[in-house]
């Protein structure tokens, strides 16, 4: 069965990404665009093209051609949009990298995506350096702030250079090209194209608007795509206002929606837990807030419940997709009255689903089944940077592309994600999910947070594990956690296993990292 989105087809934007975002930056003129939620320091839509346009002409100067790649590593900056969209003004495509990538992996991004600059920050000048030397056939390496011996990007704004006139097919020419692992554990550049991007904002625009007087406190990383889209390319195309912090502090997110009268936050889950759970939340006058939207991982109902609760707000709305379609699929929409809890919301505009059954991915599951999330539409990527058999595994020859995440849809066409196809735990032939026994684990009022994965027993077979980390101050055995999961679900996805931990390892986007944990269970297992 097709699923099919209820909203009417919106045409594919073509304009380049820049166009697209910044199009109306004269007409919002002196409205700010960006604050810098530390210093306070703000820039304007008008101001933030101008600059855009200098730091273009000054990267065409250099050297930077149509079909180049710029890699951007930095964390969130209000100086982060002007590299982004200079450099894909100049017709260079933008790699992000993570601010904490190591040098090796640094240098793997580099190599693979034949990138020739770099653009970091100062703190993280000597990580750059390195892995360009390692990587090779990097031309030049900038900053966005000062460093000795480096072109700053502060200096390209004073820049006479004539402004690149680039022609630009949004349709096959590269915007953006992040990484990611997909549906395996090896990270590929993702082809996202002017178009992708562009579409993507348009299909969301309807469900989740937003305009000048819209204020946006942007903590989710820039480099990865939900940021990249849902804080800086959607608000800054309507003329709203994105507070930018460089990471997530809890009362420094907390000072800076009290401080600038934030309206909406866009975060993953552990921030959702941290509003619904932590004391410092009291501390704190959130009153200008008006609605929350989360995605990057699953979100457990309850938890949505009590954080939307405690401040006072509509229910948390969620949203999903992946790096590899631009990245959204889903929304609830903001108007959405009737939503139920735990959903990540409808089709968009323009999208086409389907779900494949789990024990054949050959065939649809059944009316009702749960089943793997296949998606086609203009947000899908265009392929894997140089990798055609794994861009023929994930994207099939009528454009269908696999996400490898578990759904089921209502018979109102609400979508819920499960969770990723290979990391269900199979115990004893029943299929258990590690986000339902992390959903149950988070109810707990001395469980701080929890992640759950597959783990192998004395008799070889796959059993689930609980990694918890207790509230501050508060004991737990392991005997109590298991026993709070087995009074709640199947017996077949009772916890057999516990592990106290004093973090949950996460990536920046908040998606649980069960590979770490896996790996950490295979180094502590006798050999």
């Amino acid at each position: 069965m097709v699923f099919r989105s209820e909203y009417a087809d919106v045409p594919a934007l073509d304009q380049p990404i820049h166009d697209a975002v910044l199009g109306r930056a004269a007409e919002f003129g002196d409205l700010p665009a960006l604050i810098d939620g530390v210093d306070g320091t703000t820039l304007g839509h008008a101001r933030l093209d101008r600059f855009t346009r200098r730091i273009a002409a000054a990267l065409a100067e250099t050297g930077v051609r149509k079909g180049d790649v710029l890699a951007l590593h930095s964390p969130n900056t209000i100086a982060f949009p002007a590299v982004f969209y200079g450099a894909t003004r100049a017709g260079a495509a933008v790699t992000t990298v993570h601010p904490l990538a190591t040098v090796e992996e640094f240098a793997r991004q580099l190599h693979d995506s034949r990138a020739r600059w770099i653009v970091t920050v100062s703190p993280l000048l000597d990580t750059a350096r390195r892995a360009a030397e390692k990587a090779g056939g990097i031309r030049e390496i900038f900053v966005c702030d000062t460093a000795d011996g480096h072109r700053s990007v502060l200096d390209m704004l004073a820049s006479t250079a004539p402004e690149p006139d680039v022609t630009i097919d949004p349709a096959e020419d590269l915007a953006a090209l992040p990484y990611s692992s997909g549906t395996t554990g090896i990270p590929k550049g993702v082809m996202l194209t002017h178009r992708s991007i562009a579409t993507n904002l348009t299909q969301l625009s309807a469900l989740v608007p937003s305009g000048p007087g819209d204020r946006a406190l942007a903590v989710l990383p820039f480099f990865h795509i939900y940021g990249l889209t849902a804080l800086l390319n959607a608000p800054l195309r309507t003329g709203a206002t994105v507070v930018v912090l460089p990471r997530f502090d809890l009362g420094q997110f907390l000072a800076a929606i009290e401080k600038h009268r934030v309206n909406a936050l866009y975060v993953a889950p552990p921030i959702v837990l941290a509003l619904a759970k932590h004391p410092a939340v009291d501390d704190h006058d959130l009153s200008s807030l008006e609605y929350i939207v989360c995605s990057a991982a699953p979100l457990d109902a309850g938890l949505a419940t009590a954080c939307s609760r405690r401040l006072g707000l509509p229910p948390v709305m969620q949203a999903y997709g992946m790096t590899e379609l631009s990245p959204g699929t889903h929304v609830v929409p903001r108007h959405a009255r009737n939503a139920p809890p735990g959903t990540v919301g409808k089709l968009i505009p323009s999208t086409q689903m389907r779900l494949l059954s789990l024990d054949d991915p050959q065939k649809e599951a059944e009316p009702g089944e749960e089943g793997e999330i296949v998606i086609r539409g203009p947000q899908v990527m265009k392929g894997y940077l140089g990798q055609p058999e794994a861009t023929a595994a994930m994207i099939d020859e009528d454009g269908w592309l696999r996400t490898g995440d578990v759904g089921r849809v209502d018979d109102d066409g609400w979508l819920f994600v499960v969770d990723r196809v290979k990391e269900l735990i199979k115990y004893k032939g029943y299929q258990v999910a590690p986000a339902d026994l992390e959903a149950v684990l988070l109810t707990h009022d001395r469980i701080a947070d929890a992640a759950v994965a597959g783990v192998t027993d004395g008799d070889g077979n796959e059993v689930p594990k609980a990694y918890v980390v207790p509230q501050q101050g508060a004991a737990i055995t392991e005997e109590e956690v298991m026993a709070y999961v087995a009074e709640r679900v199947a017996p077949y996805k009772k916890v057999r296993r516990v592990e106290f931990l004093d973090a949950v390892p996460r990536a920046m986007s908040g998606k649980v990292l069960r590979r770490e944990l896996r790996d950490r269970e295979r180094s502590a297992s006798p050999s």
